[in-house]
C-alpha cells in the first residue's frame, strides 16, 4: 500500500476520471437538442437519447464489478478506455434514431466499465488511513468535470456544432488512453482461497457487496435529491426569471466543493464518518431550502455553496464507508456496488419527480427533496450512523 497520497499513478488516474466524466457531461447535456435538432424527434425520444446511456451504464458496472477483482485493473481500464473511444466513434456514423439510441447505449456500457475500474484503481492506491482524503481527492475530479462538462458541451455547440462536441470528446478519450499506459500495473489484494477454490458466490452476491448495501441504500436517496437540482434547476430558475444566474449555479457548487473537500476529507479520516455526515446533510438540507425560496440570484447561488459542500461532500464520504466496510479483496467489487446505486437515484429521480412538478410545482418539489433528506439522516443512523458511533467510542 502507497504511504505517500499524491503519486504519478493518484495524479494520473484522477486525471484520467476526469477526461472520462468532460465527455459524459459534454454530451449528456446537448445530445437532447442533437436528437431534436438532427432526427426531428420530440422530447420524449431526446429525453431517451440521454437516459439510455445510464442503462449502459448500469450494464456495465454490473458486468465489470462482477469480474474486476479478479482482473488486471491497468489492462481493463485502457481496454474500457480503447472500447470508448470505438463508441465515441460511431457517433460520426450515426444516421438514424435507431442508431442513435444504440451507440448510446453501447457508449453508457464502455463508460461503466471505464469509470468501476478508474474508481477501483483509485481506491486501491489510497493510503488506508488517509482513504476519506484520498477519495474526496480524486472525487474532486468528478465534480470539477460536472461543471466544466456541460458548459464546454453548450458552448461548442453554440459556437460551432454537433460534429465539433463529438471530435472534441475524441480527443479527451484519446488522451485518457495515452495516460493509462503510464499508470504502474498495481497488484490487487489476492481473492480468498476458498473463492479461488470454486465457493463463488451465487446470485445478486456476483453484483453486488453485501457490506456495502447498506450506505448505498443511503446514497439512493441522497442522489435522487440532488436529482431534482441536476434535471429541474434550469427549467426552475426560468421560471422565477433567474435564469441567467442559473448559467453560474454549478460553477459555484463546484467551487465550494473544491474548497471544502480537502478539510472534509481530513475530518473524516481523523474523526470519523459521523462527524462529516450529520453536518453534510444539514447543510444539504437547507440549500434545498434556500433554493425553495429563492426569488432573487443571490439566494439562487448561496444555494449552490449550501448543496456543493452538501451533496459534494456526502458522495465520496459515502463511497470511502463502502469501501471501509468490505473486505480488501472485495474493493472492485464494493465500488461498483456504490455507483450502481448512487446511479439509481440519479437515474430514476428526473422520471419520479416530474410527475411531483406536474401535481404541486417547482417550490414545492424543493421543499419535499429537503424532508426526504431530513428522513435520510434517521435512515443513515439505523443503517451506519449508530454502528459507527459504537466504533468511535
Amino acid at each position: 500500500m502507497y504511504r505517500n497520497l499524491w503519486t504519478k499513478d493518484f495524479i494520473f488516474i484522477t486525471i484520467i476520471n476526469f477526461l472520462m466524466y468532460i465527455i459524459h457531461y459534454a454530451l449528456i447535456v446537448t445530445v437532447t437538442a442533437f436528437t431534436i435538432n438532427t432526427f426531428h424527434a420530440n422530447e420524449t425520444m431526446g429525453g431517451l437519447a440521454a437516459g439510455i446511456f445510464i442503462i449502459g451504464m448500469l450494464f456495465g458496472r454490473l458486468f465489470t464489478g462482477k469480474y474486476i477483482d479478479r482482473l488486471n485493473l491497468k489492462k481493463t481500464l485502457f481496454f474500457g478506455l480503447i472500447f470508448s473511444f470505438v463508441a465515441i466513434g460511431l457517433y460520426f456514423l450515426i444516421h438514424s434514431l435507431l442508431v442513435l439510441m444504440i451507440v448510446r447505449l453501447i457508449h453508457g456500457i464502455a463508460f461503466g466499465m471505464s469509470s468501476t475500474t478508474t474508481g477501483t484503481y483509485s481506491s486501491t492506491i489510497v493510503p488506508d488511513d488517509r482513504k476519506g482524503e484520498g477519495i474526496g481527492y480524486y472525487a474532486l475530479s468528478t465534480t470539477v468535470a460536472s461543471a466544466i462538462g456541460p458548459f464546454l458541451g453548450i458552448l461548442i455547440n453554440q459556437k460551432l456544432n454537433f460534429q465539433s462536441n463529438f471530435i472534441v470528446c475524441l480527443i479527451c478519450i484519446v488522451l485518457a488512453a495515452i495516460l493509462a499506459l503510464f499508470i504502474s500495473n498495481i497488484r490487487q489484494p489476492s481473492v480468498q482461497k476458498e473463492e479461488q477454490k470454486g465457493a463463488q458466490p451465487k446470485g445478486l452476491a456476483q453484483f453486488f457487496q453485501k457490506q456495502a448495501v447498506p450506505i448505498s441504500i443511503v446514497i439512493v436517496f441522497v442522489g435522487i435529491a440532488y436529482s431534482s437540482v441536476l434535471a429541474f434547476l434550469d427549467s426552475y430558475a426560468a421560471h422565477i426569471g433567474l435564469a441567467a444566474a442559473a448559467s453560474f449555479f454549478f460553477v459555484v457548487y463546484a467551487l465550494s466543493t473544491f474548497i471544502v473537500r480537502p478539510i472534509t476529507g481530513k475530518v473524516f479520516d481523523n474523526y470519523g464518518a459521523n462527524k462529516v455526515v450529520y453536518p453534510t446533510l444539514v447543510i444539504f438540507v437547507i440549500g434545498l431550502a434556500l433554493l425553495a425560496v429563492a426569488h432573487t440570484s443571490w439566494v439562487l447561488l448561496i444555494s449552490a455553496i449550501f448543496i456543493g459542500i452538501g451533496y459534494g461532500t456526502l458522495i465520496p464520504s459515502f463511497q470511502t464507508i463502502a469501501l471501509q466496510a468490505s473486505p480488501p479483496e472485495k474493493i472492485g467489487l464494493a465500488t461498483s456496488t456504490f455507483y450502481i446505486f448512487a446511479d439509481l437515484g440519479a437515474g430514476a429521480g428526473p422520471t419520479i419527480l416530474g410527475i411531483v412538478i406536474g401535481s404541486f410545482g417547482y417550490r414545492n418539489l424543493y421543499f419535499a427533496m429537503a424532508v426526504l433528506l431530513i428522513l435520510v439522516i434517521g435512515l443513515y443512523y439505523l443503517l451506519h450512523g449508530r454502528k459507527q458511533r459504537k466504533m468511535e467510542y
